[in-house]
């Protein structure tokens, strides 16, 4: 296990946004926040304090790609959390981590793992 990280989970579906904190609790890391739209997340990432991130496609105001360029700029690992078919990402994110729904505790582990290091 790499050291404790501290996540912030970016998703809008109240159910999978708390099975993650769980997945981050029961994987010895700690959550610095959660954030259902595209707005809030670029507050809170602007704000910083934050390792990595999972970060949700779709929001409650529309697609992510905004938050993953501001988390780009800062230098913030990201992992991409996706449920299903959705349109491929633009260049500047074609090669960033995606996690696919439905999460398991082993593959959130991984991710954080594989973007902590990256």
């Amino acid at each position: 296990m790499t050291a404790p990280l501290s996540v912030l989970v970016i998703e809008d579906e109240p159910l999978i946004a708390m099975m993650i904190e769980d997945f981050i609790d029961l994987l010895g890391h700690d959550l610095a926040g959660n954030c259902d739209s595209v707005a809030d997340a670029l507050v809170r990432v602007e704000q910083g304090g934050f390792d990595v991130a999972i970060l949700d496609i779709n929001l409650r105001d529309g697609a992510c790609w905004p938050v993953a360029d501001a988390l780009k700029a800062k230098g913030v690992g990201f992992v991409i959390a996706s449920g299903g078919h959705v349109d491929p990402p633009p260049p500047a994110h074609a090669h960033a981590l995606q996690l696919a729904k439905p999460f398991t505790l082993d593959g959130v582990q991984q991710a954080l793992e594989t973007v902590a290091v990256s």
